[in-house]
């Protein structure tokens, strides 16, 4: 059952200001100059649940799908961003440590850990709320099959957390990702992993029938982050030689060249910006070309956040708490709605949001309290 609001479009425009201004009062001149900063990732991050959780608000929580609009059209952008930085951050990770053989066991262990502890005491919370507070029984095997990281379906509104159909699917690259990497060739690890991937939907398995559709549009973008990683983390390598000229090629100190410069950035930023509206707008829900366009989108975005001369620190403090945002938002939104009955709209998104980041913030403690436990004074892998 969805939710009717008064003066969607207003209210969409008076969140978007509100959102707007707290995008610009954290900008921060970018420090540094790594080619991929973890500042950018964490960015990218909070871009990504931010247009998920407008997504799952827009289309699915309010009726009319004009609340929030265009700000709720790029959910799977911001999943293939997900996908994306996890196959960057594995790979390159793994790169930096030399992974070998020897050291598969301490990354399941570890990974693992780190990847189902919050999701564990989200799911056991959930699950004893639904009981107590709205007599909900999901059955021993749901139960049991949750808890072990498996959603065969997307129901928004019969599950116990919709969203969870991407966890099976990052729990299945988790797995996979050590297995692969082990190959010499780290390209060939990418190329690995797409086709094993590939060749699971085309196999199309009865039991992944409800949610192969969503598969389907989300199985690039993690072999691309890895091959992304790949390119510039190997030594004498293609992309690393390529910023490197790139680089050298702009760091001249002529007041001409500066002003060469400048031109250049902003046509490029322009055209960037361009191609992510319009490819966001246009995005081809539906048809076979509805995963390439994303990934145009996500490319768009990713280019963006790489040439960017400004941190934004709103996106980034939503970057660190993105997981257990993902994790908390849809059950709290649907089952337990609380400010859109009895407030504007735009005021209900805004007080969700900072309620998202504080319950966010007090699930990671209790997991990393919890995870401190369970690795007894271990390093945890990055």
């Amino acid at each position: 059952m969805t939710i009717s609001i008064n003066n969607p479009v207003e209210s969409t425009y008076i969140f978007a200001a509100i959102l707007l201004v707290a995008i610009i009062v954290w900008t921060r001149r970018r420090r540094g100059g790594d080619f991929f900063p973890p500042e950018a990732t964490q960015e990218l991050k909070g871009l990504a649940i931010l247009a998920i959780v407008f997504s799952h608000i827009g289309y699915f929580l309010i009726s009319g799908q004009k609340f929030l609009f265009p700000l709720s059209v790029m959910a799977g952008v911001g999943v293939n961003l997900f996908l994306f930085l996890s196959g960057y951050g594995l790979t390159a990770s793994s790169i930096k440590s030399k992974f070998t053989w020897k050291k598969i066991g301490q990354f399941y262990r570890c990974r693992w850990l780190k990847l189902f502890m919050p999701f564990w005491l989200t799911l056991a919370v959930f699950f004893l709320l639904d009981y107590f507070l709205l007599d909900l029984n999901y059955g021993l095997s749901y139960l049991v099959q949750s808890f072990l990281g498996f959603f065969p379906r997307a129901d928004l509104y019969n599950d116990v957390n919709s969203p969870l159909w991407y966890f099976s699917l990052i729990l299945f690259y988790y797995l996979l990702f050590p297995l692969v990497f082990l190959l010499r060739n780290h390209r060939l690890s990418a190329l690995a992993v797409y086709l094993i991937t590939y060749l699971i939907i085309w196999l199309n398995p009865g039991y992944l029938s409800q949610v192969m559709h969503l598969y389907k549009v989300h199985i690039l973008a993690f072999p691309l982050g890895m091959l992304f990683a790949s390119l510039y983390y190997e030594p004498n390598n293609f992309l690393n030689q390529v910023v490197f000229r790139i680089r050298s090629l702009v760091s001249g100190s002529s007041s001409g060249v500066k002003y060469f410069k400048k031109i250049f950035y902003w046509i490029f930023v322009i055209i960037l910006l361009a191609i992510a509206v319009y490819t966001a707008d246009y995005s081809n829900i539906g048809s076979y070309k509805e995963e390439f366009t994303s990934i145009i989108t996500m490319s768009a975005l990713i280019i963006l956040f790489l040439i960017k001369k400004i941190n934004f620190g709103f996106l980034y403090i939503v970057g660190v708490y993105s997981y257990e945002i993902y994790l908390l938002h849809w059950p709290i939104l649907y089952r337990y709605e609380m400010f859109y009955g009895s407030m504007p709209a735009w005021l209900a998104t805004a007080l969700y949001l900072l309620l998202f980041l504080i319950l966010g913030l007090a699930l990671k403690k209790v997991s990393e309290v919890v995870l401190k436990f369970f690795n007894r004074g271990e390093k945890i892998v990055n």
